[in-house]
């Protein structure tokens, strides 16, 4: 089915004093000096430090004293910096980064880690590249040696190469499985059509089937320089410890290019549509998508509120009816899907906004009408009671996520990219606070109300209407 379309602070607190409160009041500075002291406890989470070496390469790390560690290299560089010959590369280099070293076999990479208790990980995104380490944190240098071998001293053996060719075959045959996956590929790919971010994260086939050891190599010097990289650790770590191994390890990566620093490319987006009809399969799997912005843009967490508002829905969840969700009420009482989701997907310059959902044959249309109703009340009707619960929703969400030194090292690496800090939960929640139901109105009138959506289609798709008529939907619906 796909093979042809291939791969594509808070408000207050209340003190009593246990001896006193009864009889005397808490007044003049003993007063002041207890408010800070509530506040230091309320706000008493870790500090972020960050120090950048003379190369350009940043350390950040947060100690909160816990016995293990995680620690990682966030990279700028991912499939965005690619073009259609080498399509694929930054995934296959991630997959060769294991195979052995100068200094180790695969064999005594494996059996390093495992004895160590510890586990390696990488992954690639469109505009990141990750090599991570969990581990006891007084194994903390062994791993950063690990990750400084592992992409430094790579032997991207001929043997190794061929052996991964048909490794990434077949991922990319289980993720042609995962249609959720396969509809988010099309989406990219119509929604910025003949740009880098339009390009699949694995690569088609005959790039696969054509990256040889020179592409790894050039793509490694092209891009792995140190302003460009990121060691990011949380757990027990000492931040002073991670500079020194940090020097050691990676102070010879080097600072400048040779030529010209690869920019990256521009990506636009496009309104348009990609639909794979397949009447064989029980149910069809939609995303329609909005054009948003990105990482460090202003509109940010308003969208991300709005976001919020929409909600997910699943049948499996329990009082469906009573969600706060207006669309999940719907989406329960009118039978109209298998399950939704919102997302709000950002890049450096660019996003896509929109919705996710599985659906019957039968009731394709209703669900995109009501859809659609949903994000037109967004930018017109929707109220502060609504807004109020959206953001304390994405606070709790937002915390709950922070949970474990492996998302803290990984939020801390991709924040230090992407703002180049990391920005502190106070002043995370007071920019979400201060949004108000018209800034959602505002903000969501901006980008939803009367443009032209992305949409990707799998499945048994006859009902879903026209694009055409989809478009109008984004205007008339206001009203």
């Amino acid at each position: 089915m796909a093979a042809s379309l291939q791969r594509l602070g808070l408000a207050g607190k209340y003190f009593i004093n246990r001896t006193c409160a009864l009889t005397r009041p808490i007044i003049g500075s003993r007063r002041h000096r207890a408010t800070e002291a509530a506040r230091q406890v309320v706000l008493n989470v870790p500090e972020t430090k960050v120090t950048t070496l003379e190369n350009g390469l940043r350390v950040a790390s947060e100690d909160s004293g816990l016995a293990t560690c995680t620690v990682g290299l966030w990279i700028d560089a991912g499939s965005r910096y690619e073009n259609e010959r080498n399509n694929g590369t930054a995934h296959f280099l991630e997959h060769m980064a294991f195979k052995g070293t100068r200094k180790r076999s695969q064999l005594d990479l494996e059996l390093e880690i495992e004895n160590m208790g510890a586990h390696l990980n990488a992954y690639t995104s469109r505009e990141q590249t990750v090599y991570y380490a969990k581990a006891f944190s007084k194994d903390l240098p062994r791993a950063v040696e690990i990750l400084a071998d592992i992409i430094q001293n790579s032997t991207l053996g001929e043997v190794e190469i061929e052996r991964e060719r048909g490794v990434i075959l077949r991922e990319m045959q289980e993720v042609e499985t995962n249609l959720q996956e396969v509809v988010f590929d099309y989406l990219h790919a119509t929604a910025y059509q003949d740009t880098a971010l339009g390009r699949t994260i694995l690569g088609p086939t005959e790039n696969i089937k054509t990256i040889n050891r020179n592409d790894l190599v050039e793509y490694i010097t092209t891009h792995y320089k140190g302003p460009r990289i990121v060691l990011a650790a949380a757990g027990g770590v000492s931040h002073d410890e991670l500079i020194d191994l940090a020097k050691y390890h990676f102070g010879k990566l080097p600072a400048r290019y040779k030529g010209e620093a690869p920019e990256m490319p521009p990506c636009r987006f496009t309104g348009s549509e990609i639909r794979v009809r397949d009447d064989k399969m029980p149910l069809a799997h939609i995303a329609i998508a909005v054009e948003a912005v990105g990482w460090s843009h202003p509109d940010t967490i308003p969208l991300m509120v709005a976001n919020t508002l929409i909600g997910n829905w699943d049948r499996s969840f329990g009082g469906g009816v009573n969600l706060s969700s207006k669309l999940a009420q719907m989406a329960c009482q009118g039978n109209l899907c298998h399950s939704f989701q919102s997302f709000n997907t950002c890049y450096t310059d660019t996003g896509l906004w929109g919705l996710y959902m599985i659906c019957e044959p039968n009731t394709i249309n209703d669900m995109m009408h009501f859809t659609q109703q949903e994000w037109m009340s967004l930018c017109t009707s929707v109220t502060e009671n609504e807004v109020a619960r959206a953001k304390n929703l994405l606070k709790t969400n937002m915390l709950l996520h922070l949970d474990g030194s492996t998302p803290i090292c990984e939020d801390i690496g991709r924040q230090m990219l992407c703002y180049s800090r990391r920005i502190p939960l106070p002043e995370l929640e007071a920019r979400i606070d201060a949004i108000t139901a018209q800034t959602i109105q505002d903000v969501c009138t901006k980008y939803i109300y009367d443009k032209c959506p992305a949409i990707a289609a799998v499945g048994p798709i006859e009902q879903l209407p026209d694009y055409n008529r989809i478009r109008s939907g984004m205007y008339w619906l206001r009203t």
